[in-house]
């Protein structure tokens, strides 16, 4: 790698000026699939965490403590 004095030069000709260059298309492929895992698994979370709070406050004998 050769010492840069000046950035008035043309790039094309440096070479690679950011690390993992040409690795773009995998890190965001990747960041895509994670980003639905996310999604899924919170989903899935809050659905699971739903379904025992209707189960836990769906009586009608807490229904009615509830209200008196």
């Amino acid at each position: 790698m050769a010492d840069i004095d000046t950035w008035a030069v043309d790039l094309a000709e440096v070479g690679a000026v950011y690390p993992f260059q040409g690795s773009e298309v995998i890190m965001v492929v990747i960041v895509m699939v994670l980003w639905v895992v996310w999604h899924v698994a919170q989903i899935s979370s809050e659905q699971r965490k739903e379904r025992e709070e209707v189960a836990r406050f769906n009586s009608r004998d807490d229904i009615k403590d509830k209200l008196e």
